[in-house]
């Protein structure tokens, strides 16, 4: 009975994360778009969607440091809640566009993105084990991602034929969205406590807020953790620029012709058919993959990635993430391979993202809410660094940067995963993993 309590768990967490994520990925694709259009009716208004998008992930990168802390007083479920409750409060800013209010929103949804996302990977590793992780992150990851399609699919018809996001759209847009996050709220309301294997309530911290500050820091300067940041920050670099610069670029680039913005939601639906298509799959086949181990998965995202980064390369003209342009590319710019290369960095991401959720849920079992929020927190300074350096560097030298840090990525996760399953074959784990319990042991701290 506890085992089906704790799938219907992270069945429900999906539902909620892909409701209030359908409202705020959708949001933040267009975001760059919808300003530009609010800066030509309002031109007192100066707020810029880069700039926006940085400082939600500087403050996030910044809180995820205090994050530990606040779920062990409150516990995941209420974290989430209130989590949520910004960005529907972030999506309602937009209804009275000023640019204090832009950047004041920017702040607060920072400070909710850092506790939803931080118990969200503590309620999830508390509601699996060594054997279900796999599967459960794949699952989740895949009902995440599906918010990818309802937003954009409605913004890909909202958008249709327009050069210009009038006032009228913007609004219903505007609204449509924050009822989504609202019903992203109701589910995360229905979350019950998360029980261990045996039934029993998983996860009460007797530690304490410094106790879970001091096991961030410990944490942090461990061998296998520094290796995986260089992994997180490369997934922080990949998510920004799919997320936020390649859909307005595709928009940006005239020579995609007269349709070139719809085509910004267009791209974000083929973002999610791949991200979806990559969960799902690990999700249905985590207990046989994780046999083979999580390398090969990652190095399918790699190869993926580097492809999509080459025809991006040779289909969009470098000033494409600025504004407006006429430039030509190396080739005449294509929609159906600026969309092909949507669906390779949404399941590339899906490679990369779910390997990551299964192996902190594993080695890091114990400490599964220090473990995310160190994971989000180079994740998000990365995106943050990224969204900063978006609006004064072009296409060419951010897919430079991408390449590099992509190949790093793929060596240093490697080496974590090698490293991860020699101690389980040999059946002993390494000096820094003692102050945890061996990953097969119930939740509990100490």
């Amino acid at each position: 009975m506890g085992c089906d309590r704790r799938f219907v768990n992270v069945i429900l967490l999906g539902f909620a994360f892909m409701f209030v994520f359908t409202a705020f990925q959708t949001m933040g694709n267009i975001e760059k778009t919808i300003l530009d259009s609010i800066q030509r009716d309002d031109p007192s208004f100066t707020g810029d969607g880069y700039t926006s998008l940085a400082v939600i992930y500087a403050v996030f990168a910044l809180c995820n440091w205090v994050t530990p802390s606040i779920i062990s007083v409150t516990g995941p479920r209420i974290a989430m809640i209130v989590g949520a409750i910004t960005y529907a409060l972030f999506i309602l800013s937009f209804l009275t566009p000023q640019t204090w209010l832009l950047y004041l929103a920017s702040c607060i949804i920072g400070f909710g993105a850092a506790i939803i996302w931080t118990g969200q990977g503590n309620y999830l590793t508390l509601n699996s084990d060594s054997v279900t992780i796999s599967r459960n992150s794949g699952i989740f990851w895949a009902m995440l991602q599906a918010s990818m399609f309802f937003g954009n699919l409605f913004v890909f018809f909202k958008f249709q034929g327009k050069t210009h996001i009038d006032h009228d759209t913007r609004l219903l847009v505007f609204i449509v969205l924050v009822a989504l996050a609202a019903v992203g709220i109701v589910f995360l309301l229905l979350l019950r406590p998360a029980q261990s294997a045996d039934g029993e309530l998983a996860g009460k911290d007797t530690g304490g807020p410094l106790h879970a500050l001091k096991r961030a820091f410990a944490l942090l300067f461990t061998k296998e953790m520094a290796l995986l940041s260089v992994t997180f920050f490369y997934t922080g670099i990949e998510l920004s620029f799919f997320s936020g610069v390649y859909g307005p670029s595709v928009g940006f680039t005239l020579q995609m012709g007269s349709n070139a913005k719809q085509l910004v939601g267009l791209s974000g639906i083929f973002i999610g058919v791949g991200e979806v298509l990559g969960g799902a799959l690990f999700g249905i086949l985590g207990h046989r993959t994780i046999r083979w181990g999580r390398d090969p998965i990652v190095m399918i995202g790699y190869l993926i990635h580097m492809l999509s980064f080459f025809l991006i390369f040779l289909n969009l003209p470098d000033a494409s993430p600025f504004k407006d342009t006429e430039d030509e590319a190396f080739i005449k710019s294509n929609q159906y391979l600026a969309m092909l290369c949507s669906f390779m960095l949404g399941f590339g991401d899906s490679c990369y993202n779910t390997q990551i959720y299964s192996i902190l849920g594993s080695v890091w079992a114990e400490d599964s809410a220090p473990a995310f929020a160190l994971f989000k927190f180079t994740q998000s300074v990365a995106a943050a660094a990224s969204f900063f350096y978006s609006s004064a560097i072009g296409l060419y030298a951010q897919l430079g940067i991408l390449v590099v840090l992509a190949t790093a990525s793929i060596i240093t996760f490697c080496l974590v995963e090698w490293q991860s399953r020699a101690k389980k074959t040999e059946g002993y784990t390494s000096d820094t993993e003692e102050p945890n319990q061996m990953e097969k042991n119930s939740i509990s701290q100490p």
